[in-house]
């Protein structure tokens, strides 16, 4: 079956009618595998709350790098600092194969059996599901089956990025989610963009959980006169180089000055043959990439169908005002009147009113994001579902 929802995943299987069910069946559970879960996860629970152990399932990891892997890690960090015990659940844990349009992307290869003795191995006291992806599926079974308490939480745009692949009715793919979130005990969401519209395709009990910045790693930095031996001014974007970036929106328009992506994914060598006038740094990571940022006049965030924009976050600490269409992200990040970016439905205009803003404008909004803050919210979230009962699956109907 695990199989089956990978050939679908990467579009070998024709995506039908019964695409839900059958995703929906990995949360039925089979006699061969009741032994396997059944009394472990009840022991668990009876050694009582005197810790939190948070177990955190995810198919989203490295060699991946994106948003969802960025928050989960900095949170991971930030909760064992306060004395949290947290474990991973991640494809590194099991058997997995790259995706074949997009090698970074690991789909785990494995079974109930294995995946629920990852977790009771753990003993946790609450499980947080990051994904709606095969462990994800599992993970969300075996919680149901064992009454164990867990949270989820929302960082792709998962109906529209399907659609944008494959051609498959936008409302299947929102009963998907609301099926897969609704069982647990909240679903958490980065914006309030984002919790609005949920809440209207019948998404509910939605807890905040916002992102934050390392201003130790990210900060404004001295200019070079002529950055990767380019005339300024350099506009810049950072991230995933794939169709769901809306790259092209960017990469087309008429600007003054030089024009950099930072970054690696599937349509890389696509993009460096059709603009041959843009430089294309492949990714970069650390103290590298903060030298990066620090570089660019404006930052360039061509998206459309973000959740929130980790990358807005590191620009802003790093000094360069953000251009972007006021979309779900964006108008959730860039204040109106804070000076520190333009929002506007024509990219060109908002990135030459961007050019005309303040650096220091640009870092002190970035100041209110702390990774502490936000895992202290993550953490009340998750303790908030470790209190009650988990709800079962009563999905609402789509409004």
């Amino acid at each position: 079956m695990t199989a089956l929802l990978h050939r679908i995943v990467v579009g070998r299987a024709a995506l039908t009618p019964r695409f839900i069910p059958l995703l929906q069946y990995l949360a039925i559970e089979s006699p061969k595998t009741r032994a396997a879960s059944e009394s472990p996860a009840n022991r668990q629970r009876g050694l009582g709350r005197r810790m939190t152990r948070i177990t955190i399932v995810t198919d989203a990891w490295y060699p991946q790098v994106n948003g969802v892997v960025r928050s989960i890690e900095n949170t991971n960090r930030e909760l064992t600092g306060m004395g949290v015990e947290v474990f991973m659940v991640t494809p590194k844990d099991f058997a997995n194969i790259p995706c074949p349009t997009y090698p970074e992307i690991r789909l785990s290869v494995t079974t109930y059996a294995q995946v629920a003795g990852a977790i009771e191995k753990t003993m946790p006291t609450a499980v947080h599901i990051a994904t709606e992806g095969p462990l994800g599926l599992i993970a969300r079974r075996w919680c149901l089956k064992n009454g164990m308490p867990f949270s989820t939480s929302y960082h792709t745009r998962f109906p529209e990025y399907v659609a944008a692949r494959f051609p498959v009715p936008i409302r299947w793919m929102q009963a998907f989610v609301r099926w897969f979130h609704n069982a647990g005990n909240g679903c958490m969401v980065a914006t309030a963009s984002l919790e609005r519209e949920l809440s209207k395709i019948g998404i509910r009990n939605l807890l905040r959980w916002s992102r934050g910045i390392d201003q130790t790693v990210f900060h404004p930095m001295d200019h070079d006169e002529r950055p990767f031996d380019l005339p300024r001014p350099i506009f810049m974007t950072v991230g995933r180089v794939a169709v769901e970036k809306n790259l092209p929106a960017f990469l087309d328009l008429d600007l003054p000055g030089s024009k950099v992506v930072v970054g690696d994914g599937p349509a890389l060598a696509d993009l460096r043959k059709r603009y041959p006038n843009v430089l294309f740094t492949g990714m970069k990571t650390g103290e590298e990439l903060a030298k990066a940022y620090a570089q660019a006049d404006v930052f360039v965030f061509p998206s459309k169908t973000d959740t929130f924009g980790n990358t807005i976050l590191e620009a802003l600490a790093s000094g360069v005002p953000v251009a972007a269409y006021p979309v779900m992200g964006p108008v959730d990040i860039i204040e109106e009147g804070s000076g520190a970016g333009a929002l506007d439905e024509d990219l060109r205009m908002a990135c030459l009113k961007a050019l005309d803003c303040r650096r220091e404008d640009a870092s002190r909004l970035a100041k209110s994001y702390t990774w502490e803050a936000a895992s202290r919210q993550f953490l009340a979230n998750v303790l908030k579902a470790q209190s009650e009962r988990s709800q079962g699956n009563r999905a609402l109907p789509a409004s």
